[in-house]
């Protein structure tokens, strides 16, 4: 599976009700470190069918930003059961995102 966009539209659905740990990525296209970090993410999508990776991009979801009190980007953010249970900022390698799971 590939990293899905997350919007507000269908955040409530594919988040808040997700039956399996998720893993957001805040990021923007003109952010050089979430540039790093997107492959990275892609890759973890793709071997983990056990969780969902979702991406937000926070020009175009100021709100979720928001609400999440995204100050600095890239941040990951892991849900479960529609609670966040941990946090980062700035670009990680695979092992430490992975270690946030």
């Amino acid at each position: 599976m590939s990293a899905m966009t997350i919007t507000k539209n269908n955040f409530q659905e594919e988040v808040l009700q997700s039956s399996v740990p998720v893993l957001l990525d805040f990021w923007a296209s003109w952010c050089g470190p979430c540039r790093m970090v997107a492959p990275v993410l892609e890759e973890i999508a793709a071997q983990r069918p056990d969780i969902k990776v979702g991406k937000i991009n926070v020009d175009e979801q100021p709100e979720l930003a928001q609400a999440f009190q995204v100050m600095s980007i890239p941040t990951l953010v892991v849900m479960k059961d529609g609670k966040v249970t941990a946090q980062s900022v700035g670009a990680r390698p695979k092992n430490q995102i992975l270690a946030m799971l």
